[in-house]
């Protein structure tokens, strides 16, 4: 539920992108996303770091945007979010010693440490790797192409997970895989 809330707000974001124009569709995206927000706190009395950080990513550059009518700022937007994601995650790691994606995980999946290494480091260039292909996508095509890739790079964000997911089963305890 979690995930398709997190990304129903860039389907409806597409879908008012083609029937009206980039301004309309940032404040689709600016709306859809607070709601969604809404919803996951009513759900799960909790939103994660990252969703906070993207609702208000989201609601600054989205405001930008409309304000001075230059779609740039929410086309970079992503950049700027998955960078950063990749550092958090990157600092997180490497100074701070703290696995992120076991810290979020851990919980229903027993893995041994290195192989939480292994999926962490794979957020951590997941994220680098999108933000400079969203950074490619704004400096070398149309709107309208960018448009496009986002709703395409939510079908590599799902193969990545469903990846992660696989490799996750594979590593689980004997026990844990039967049940």
């Amino acid at each position: 539920m979690s995930t398709l809330l997190d990304i129903l707000p860039v389907i409806c974001f597409a879908i008012a992108y083609k029937m009206y124009d980039i301004y309309t569709a940032t404040a689709v995206l600016m709306g859809t996303s607070a709601v969604a927000a809404a919803v996951l706190w009513m759900l799960y009395r909790h939103l994660t770091g990252l969703q906070k950080t993207a609702l208000t990513m989201v609601l600054g550059f989205g405001a930008v945007t409309l304000l001075l009518r230059n779609e740039e700022f929410i086309k970079w937007k992503p950049t700027v979010l998955y960078a950063l994601t990749a550092c958090v995650f990157a600092f997180m790691t490497w100074v701070k010693k703290k696995n992120l994606t076991k810290v979020g995980l851990a919980d229903k999946f027993p893995l041994p440490d290195a192989v939480w290494d292994r999926l962490n480091l794979a957020w951590i260039l997941f994220f680098a790797v999108m933000a400079a292909l969203n950074s490619y996508v704004v400096l070398n095509f149309s709107t309208s192409q960018w448009v496009s890739f986002k709703l395409w790079s939510l079908g590599l964000l799902f193969a990545f997970i469903v990846g992660q997911t696989f490799y996750m089963f594979k590593h689980l305890p004997p026990e844990e895989t039967e049940s």
